[in-house]
């Protein structure tokens, strides 16, 4: 594979200087400039900036459903995911509504198991939750529901309501939108909804129906003393959720993740979420970002991909702190099984890789199925494969019902749920059930028809995708002025909201290779001194995952990391790529 090409941000020179002269960090300023901020204000995460609840279409008329059933001691099962914004968005349900007065023997919960249920809200969730919960009386589906026609019209079909609360797009069918019969859908991406923020997360749309229902009951009387519960408790989970699930990070995103960064910050954090900084060894005084995507995240993420994420909402829920301790500790033995798992099929996605790609450079798009593939760690080892070689790809695994079930992950211009539309239509009846979107989607199909799908979906990619689009390419923030190689720097950074949309920062110089060697046998250290530089210490550095050594002079894309020992924070350079330089 080339190296990708490494492009500069545009910095517009005059949002940087009026950012600066309102008080911003130089150095942020221009970051800042170059994702689209043009006004301090648009920094502002007060809780007062947030979108406001009455423009999320059926927000109030789910309120209005809650609040009916809080008062007639109605039962009430929340349909989870088994992810992190699933589990997030779970925890957040009960712990709202028990918050705002709802008896907790009425509350219940039920998640699918991946392997034997499938996605959302299924006819057979609907009867696992009936034979849960005597007499239950509505369902609340979180992070799932949109497209659960056949669950809702079962539900229905029983005499039992059902308030969708979801994110993902809804089933189009001919040609037009159709959402199911519920009682109620909150959803910002269905027709008609004004809520500005499209890619809020499942958890962020809980948070906001229990704002709604707040309201209700403060408009029924039910806080007359003034007095009324404080939602914003559960930030810390609305965050945690946010981050985990790669939603863009808008304005309205940030803010709800900053808000829940700071009250880790201060120590005001469920005990399930101080226990999993713990197992993970982060520091939640110092809590950032990268913590939810890169260690929280995975470890409930782990409990629904090779376990069951009822253990990862239970740590959440627990309001004791060893319960929190003991739970945080099986989702990390948890996760490190997973990470065991990914290992062996990353290894034999690897041997199917050389098969593929006899001359060196891989098709347009790929599709790898092995019997001895997890299908929990399907989507992970699709995502690995597809930054490797920046190429459209989908990993299948057999389910238990003996089906392929497949997790894709895309790159930039190519939108994976339009291509599978396209599979479906050119090749009908390979395709048992899809869904998703532009960059991640899934599908299941019959093992017969692998093969087939996969020579459809390379066809769609080679039609769609041209050289300019197959070639990666990096943005980054250019030099970082040698005056900012420093602790506060990064500090600086880290306290930032970075993500999706909102990226974080990737600098990028020209440097001479000191001294390289590699350390764990898959990593590449370094020492690097900035190109033309007459004098100052060569910088630390390091390349996780790769073992080939740099040539003597390069230009490499890099975010800043601390590493800290003994006390002493030194800072290093974490290179992300790097492009030969002549000479």
């Amino acid at each position: 594979m080339p190296p990708p090409i490494l492009e500069v941000r545009d910095v517009p020179p005059r949002v940087a200087f009026a950012l600066e002269q309102a008080g911003v960090h130089p150095l942020l300023a221009r970051l800042f400039a170059a994702r689209g901020i043009r006004d301090r204000d648009e920094l502002d995460d007060g809780l007062d900036r947030l979108l406001p609840p009455s423009t999320l279409l059926g927000a109030d008329r789910a309120a209005r459903r809650l609040a009916d059933a809080i008062a007639a001691r109605e039962a009430v099962c929340v349909v989870a995911d088994y992810d992190c914004d699933g589990a997030t968005a779970c925890a957040v349900a009960l712990r709202g509504l028990k918050l705002l007065g709802a008896d907790p023997a009425t509350l219940h919960y039920v998640v699918p198991d991946r392997a034997r249920h499938g996605y959302g809200l299924t006819p057979a969730i609907v009867d696992l939750a009936r034979e849960r919960v005597p007499g239950l009386k509505l369902l609340v589906t979180v992070d799932n529901g949109i497209a659960s026609l056949e669950g809702v019209a079962h539900a229905r079909a029983h005499g039992i309501g059902v308030v969708v609360t979801d994110h993902h797009l809804p089933a189009v069918e001919a040609g037009r939108v159709v959402l199911p019969d519920a009682d109620v859908v909150v959803n910002p991406n269905q027709p008609g909804c004004p809520f500005e923020s499209k890619s809020i997360a499942g958890v962020g749309v809980m948070f906001y129906v229990l704002l709604a229902l707040r309201a209700e009951l403060r408009a029924r009387g039910r806080f007359a003393d003034g007095a009324q519960p404080r939602l914003d408790s559960l930030l810390d989970l609305v965050a945690l959720g946010t981050v985990a699930d790669v939603v863009r990070l808008d304005a309205n995103n940030r803010r709800l993740v900053a808000q829940g960064l700071r009250r880790i910050r201060a120590g005001r954090m469920q005990p399930g979420v101080a226990a999993l900084f713990a197992v993970a060894g982060r520091d939640a005084a110092r809590a950032a970002s990268f913590d939810f995507g890169f260690a929280l995240g995975p470890r409930i993420n782990a409990a629904g991909r090779l376990a069951d994420m009822t253990v990862g909402i239970e740590c959440l829920l627990a309001d004791d702190a060893a319960r929190a301790a003991e739970l945080a500790r099986t989702l990390d033995a948890i996760n490190r099984e997973r990470r065991d798992v990914e290992a062996g099929m990353r290894a034999q996605a690897e041997l199917h890789l050389d098969a593929l790609l006899p001359a060196g450079v891989p098709p347009p798009a790929l599709a790898l199925f092995d019997a001895s593939f997890h299908e929990g760690v399907v989507g992970i080892v699709a995502g690995r494969v597809k930054d490797r070689l920046h190429r459209p790809t989908f990993v299948f695994a057999r389910g238990a019902d003996g089906l392929l079930k497949g997790s894709g992950r895309s790159i930039a211009g190519f939108h994976l749920r339009d291509a599978l539309d396209l599979v479906a239509k050119r090749e009908p009846g390979v395709l048992l059930r899809f869904g998703g979107h532009a960059m991640a989607a899934g599908c299941t199909l019959a093992e017969a028809q692998f093969e087939r799908f996969a020579a459809a979906f390379v066809r769609v990619a080679a039609e769609w995708l041209d050289a300019a689009t197959l070639q990666q390419r990096l943005r980054t923030d250019g030099p970082l002025p040698a005056e900012y190689f420093e602790a506060e720097t990064v500090r600086a950074l880290d306290a930032q909201v970075w993500g999706p949309a909102f990226e974080p920062p990737l600098f990028c110089d020209e440097v001479e290779v000191v001294a390289q060697r590699l350390v764990g046998e898959r990593h590449l250290k370094l020492r690097l001194k900035p190109a033309g530089a007459a004098s100052g210490a060569p910088r630390e550095a390091i390349w996780f995952g790769r073992s080939e050594p740099l040539p003597p002079r390069a230009r490499v894309a890099y975010r800043l990391s601390l590493d800290e020992y003994q006390g002493q924070a030194r800072v290093q350079m974490v290179i992300e790529a790097a492009v030969p330089v002549a000479g």
